[in-house]
C-alpha cells in the first residue's frame, strides 16, 4: 500500500495530478479542493493516498489530510460507493459540513454527485451514522441547515464555491447562526 507521497508537480488538472518522485510520475486522483490548494507545476506536494486496486488498474488517491482519507475510507466502506464516488462526494463540500450532514440525516449533498440517487445517498447516512457519532460527529444542534443557507447566500452573491470552501473552513466553529457565519465568511472573503 502507499500511503504518502511527496514530490515534484509535473501535470495537473481538475481530476488529478501528476507527481514526480524517485524519477516517476504517479498519477493521483484528488478532490478539487486538494487540486485547487495545490502548488503550482514545478513545485514540492505532499499528499497522503490510498491506492486502489481493481482487476485491471491500480488507481492512487490523494488527500491533503489525515482526516480527508479516513472520510473517504469510510465512504468506499459504504457498498455501492465506489473511489470516484467517494471523491466526488469529498468535491461538494468541507468535510465538517458532510459529516455533520451525514450526522443529521441530511441527504441533499450527497445528491448532488452524478451516480448517487436518494436511496444511495440514505444508505450512506445509514451505514454511516454511527460510525461518526461514535467518533463524536453529529448535528444535534441543527446547525446543518444553517451551514447549507450559508453557502447558497455566498453562491447567490457570485463566490465559487471553491471560495465559499476555504471560507467555511475560516468561520470560528463559536459562531452561531446563519447571519453570524454569512457576515464573517464575507469578511474572510474580502481579505
Amino acid at each position: 500500500m502507499i500511503a504518502h507521497i511527496k514530490g515534484k508537480i509535473i501535470d495537473k488538472s481538475e481530476k488529478f495530478l501528476v507527481i514526480e518522485a524517485n524519477g516517476l510520475g504517479y498519477l493521483v486522483f484528488s478532490p478539487t479542493s486538494t487540486i485547487l490548494n495545490s502548488p503550482k507545476v514545478g513545485e514540492e506536494i505532499s499528499l497522503w493516498t490510498y491506492l486502489a486496486v481493481r482487476e485491471t488498474a491500480l488507481d492512487l488517491y490523494g488527500f491533503e489530510t489525515r482526516d480527508e482519507k479516513s472520510f473517504f475510507e469510510l465512504l468506499i466502506g459504504v457498498s455501492g460507493i465506489g473511489p470516484k464516488n467517494a471523491l466526488s462526494i469529498l468535491s461538494l463540500a468541507p468535510i465538517e459540513i458532510l459529516k455533520k450532514a451525514i450526522g443529521s440525516g441530511d441527504t441533499t449533498y450527497m445528491t448532488k454527485v452524478s451516480g448517487i440517487g436518494k436511496k444511495t445517498a440514505e444508505k450512506i447516512v445509514v451505514e454511516l451514522r454511527d460510525k461518526l457519532s461514535a467518533l463524536g460527529h453529529n448535528d444535534a444542534d441543527g446547525s446543518l441547515r444553517g451551514d447549507a443557507d450559508v453557502i447558497e447566500a455566498l453562491q447567490s452573491l457570485g463566490y465559487s464555491q471553491h471560495e465559499i470552501r476555504n471560507a467555511l473552513k475560516e468561520v470560528s466553529p463559536e459562531t452561531t447562526g446563519t447571519n453570524e457565519k454569512i457576515k464573517e465568511a464575507l469578511k474572510i472573503l474580502g481579505k
